[in-house]
């Protein structure tokens, strides 16, 4: 997309380890002059005087070597007045047990609309998850894969919320 569009600004969280696919990125964005804005939990992102996302993961101070890739991606909540959107990014259930504890005490997580982490991968949308979630709408973000994604028992998952 950065060969082909004219990008402004790029929102990356913090990463562990660096990454050669992110070097290669983050070289191509510097030679097309891209603003490039890293964030972590605990940042607010405004995008106007209406709305903002307040980035939720990743944590500096608990960054994920396993699939550290995955599990430091962004979990950021889109706010908007009284309506709320999660995007979870590819995040894995060791992420999501991670954000489960450091949100344990809040509403933070509750949102209206969820984006289903990781294109709706076995590996992600735990049932604790989903249910702190309480989304009114759940959105998985897939297409033609050889992942099998969504995965059955997410789908089972997200129906459950519904009784």
């Amino acid at each position: 997309m950065l060969e082909n569009l004219k990008v402004e600004n790029i929102i990356i969280g913090k990463q562990d380890s660096e990454y050669d696919n992110c070097k290669k990125f983050l070289e191509l964005a510097k030679s097309k002059k891209v603003n490039v804005i890293s964030v972590k939990a605990g940042d607010f992102v405004k995008i106007d005087k209406y709305s903002c996302f307040q980035i939720l993961w990743p944590d500096v101070n608990k960054m994920i070597a396993d699939n550290g890739i995955n599990n430091n991606s962004i979990l950021a909540k889109l706010v908007y007045g009284d309506f709320s959107m999660l995007f979870t990014g590819d995040i894995e259930e060791k992420a999501e047990k991670e954000i489960l504890e450091k949100y344990k005490d809040t509403d933070v997580l509750n949102c209206d609309i969820l984006k289903v982490a990781h294109h709706g991968s076995k590996s992600s949308s735990i049932q604790e998850m989903l249910e702190k979630n309480t989304p009114k709408i759940a959105v998985i973000g897939v297409g033609e894969n050889k992942y099998g994604h969504p995965n059955v028992d997410i789908i089972s998952r997200l129906e459950s919320l519904r009784k």
